[in-house]
């Protein structure tokens, strides 16, 4: 399993206390991100690098914060998180260019520079679609509605 190394660790573990978008939490965020970015790659045939993608998925919001927090230094939030993400995961794990890419660009267009790889631009993709859902509180009516074929409560095709 391509995951079992950062899942079974506690500091990924730990995303589960913090929210993300409605009442999803950044760990659950991750997942569906996962879910979705690997649905996406076979669905359309992409060949994407999976080790890569679903590693740069699951890492992409590896900031260990909880953003809605009033401390100055999560002011911009949206901005910087890519960052602290890239440095909290580069400094637990070696990771390839492709998923350090998908880490630090996954807010494209938010953040200016765009990313390099195609892995990259489906986990950005993924990454909206998911946070929409999750702000409507949809999104297992979402990957109902593209007849995801893997169980929404406990995904591990990966």
């Amino acid at each position: 399993q391509i995951l079992k190394r950062y899942l079974d660790r506690e500091e990924v573990q730990s995303m589960q206390r913090f929210v993300q978008h409605g009442r999803t939490s950044t760990y659950a965020h991750s997942v569906n991100v996962v879910k979705l970015s690997y649905w996406l790659n076979k669905k359309f045939h992409l060949n994407a690098d999976e080790r890569a993608l679903l590693t740069g998925a699951l890492l992409h919001d590896f900031y260990l914060y909880d953003w809605h927090e009033n401390d100055p230094s999560h002011r911009l939030h949206g901005f910087t998180h890519p960052k602290r993400a890239l440095i909290n995961a580069t400094a637990d794990w070696n990771l390839s260019d492709r998923t350090q890419n998908i880490i630090l660009r996954h807010m494209f267009p938010l953040t200016p520079v765009p990313p390099a790889c195609r892995e990259a631009w489906l986990v950005c993709l993924a990454d909206k679609v998911c946070a929409l859902a999750e702000t409507f509180h949809m999104t297992e009516q979402f990957f109902a509605s593209i007849k995801y074929p893997y169980d929404i409560k406990n995904p591990r095709p990966w």
